[in-house]
């Protein structure tokens, strides 16, 4: 599919709502709340700098949690635009509400390289609903629309499907036009020997993915917590390891259509074990059983030596969900050797869904990868082939491209 681009609009003394994904875990500091990781909204700078330096005028639209249509202070993007107009160097003005009188009369007041933040999305129920009186009152708002959230577009709501209906001139951002560069010709014809390294939690999570690329794919690396139902399928002891029966038919669906295309499926051949997650110091097991008093959290160092074989080969490598438990040291070092023996790869490689944004970017190795997608569930929809509503209500027809 084509899709109208923000570099074909004519942006200078216009209204540009941009949709960005500035749903950012937050904490608490000296000053009060503050935004804890600022990577997705990093992300969106290139696009919003882009409308400024083109003379636009930029009202930012994103959601933040889920408030479930009710303002709820908690969910307030204050803090985002705090931290916003610290990026940028320049006032960033939070609208009261996301829209009505308040934010349609600040908008017509914008000056060229005024920079609006609207307040939370989903403090309003018509955003999840896609109601069409909430999306044209969003539209009011502007001239122009531009979507830059690749993280939302698998969500048809009014901020990313309802208001295109609405603003006759639109397009997609330049983190958007990344994420479709690099996931188009992934989702369709990766170079091969191309390897699928999938950790994370749930086999049922995953499994349109997988069930994508098994024709494509030719070595599948399965860690996680995940692994352990295909474990348990073949026989082997997971001890207390997280491990729900439901899981169990799906991976034994999956070893016999791997079996099926000649897939190489590696499991992992050892772990790194402890009694809890609250464990601050795991063991090492010999082979693939883990003991009845523990539970799987990390895999363990031959495995990632077997892992690293075939990503040592691959023309192509997409990574989805982190080996184990990388947030604590102790159960962090199975995640780490993957995205070191990734990052030291010849390979084209590509990172995106779940936690491995964050697990990339706390091995050390962000640098050393082609992509790492902001996209979460919208990324692993792309990939199985779906059509997310908030890209395709962007398309371009026939006669239009």
């Amino acid at each position: 599919m084509n899709y109208p681009k923000i570099q074909d609009l004519d942006l200078k003394g216009k209204r540009v709502l941009l949709r960005v994904d500035f749903n950012v875990p937050l904490k608490e500091s000296h000053s009060g709340i503050a935004v804890a990781d600022d990577t997705r909204i990093e992300a969106a700078l290139p696009t919003l700098r882009y409308v400024l330096d083109q003379g636009g005028k930029c009202l930012l639209a994103s959601h933040l949690g889920r408030p479930k249509g009710q303002r709820n202070p908690k969910y307030s993007l204050e803090p985002v635009g705090t931290h916003l107009s610290s990026l940028l160097g320049k006032d960033v003005i939070l609208t009261e509400d996301c829209v009505g009188d308040g934010p349609r009369g600040l908008s017509h007041n914008m000056r060229p390289g005024d920079v609006l933040l609207l307040e939370n999305l989903r403090f309003d129920p018509g955003e999840e609903s896609n109601s069409p009186v909430f999306s044209q009152k969003l539209a009011e708002l502007c001239d122009i629309y531009v979507n830059d959230a690749f993280g939302s577009m698998h969500r048809a709501h009014a901020s990313t499907e309802g208001i295109t209906h609405f603003v006759e001139k639109k397009g997609i951002g330049l983190l958007v036009q990344d994420e479709l560069k690099y996931l188009e010709p992934l989702r369709e014809a990766p170079k091969r020997p191309f390897v699928l390294a999938m950790g994370g939690a749930k086999i049922s999570d995953k499994m349109g993915v997988i069930e994508h690329f098994l024709p494509k794919v030719d070595t599948l690396l399965i860690g996680g917590a995940m692994a352990y139902a295909f474990l348990k399928a073949r026989g082997y002891e997971v001890g207390k390891s997280l491990c729900p029966e439901e899981q169990i038919p799906l991976a034994k669906k999956l070893m016999k259509a791997a079996d099926a295309r000649n897939v190489h499926l590696l499991l992992p051949i050892d772990h790194v074990v402890a009694g809890s997650f609250e464990s601050e110091k795991g063991d090492v097991t010999d082979g693939e059983n883990i003991p009845a008093d523990k539970m799987g959290l990390d895999i363990g160092p031959k495995t990632v030596e077997l892992y690293a074989r075939p990503i040592s080969q691959a023309e192509t490598i997409f990574w989805n969900g982190p080996m184990g438990v990388f947030e604590k040291k102790a159960f962090s070092e199975g995640t780490f050797g993957i995205a070191r023996a990734i990052g030291n790869s010849r390979a084209q490689k590509l990172a995106g869904g779940g936690d491995c944004a964050a697990a990339v970017a706390a091995s050390g190795e962000q640098e050393n990868f082609d992509f790492i997608s902001t996209g979460g569930g919208a990324t692993l929809e792309f990939l199985e082939g779906k059509n997310l509503p908030g890209l395709k209500a962007l398309a371009l027809s026939k006669r239009e491209s």
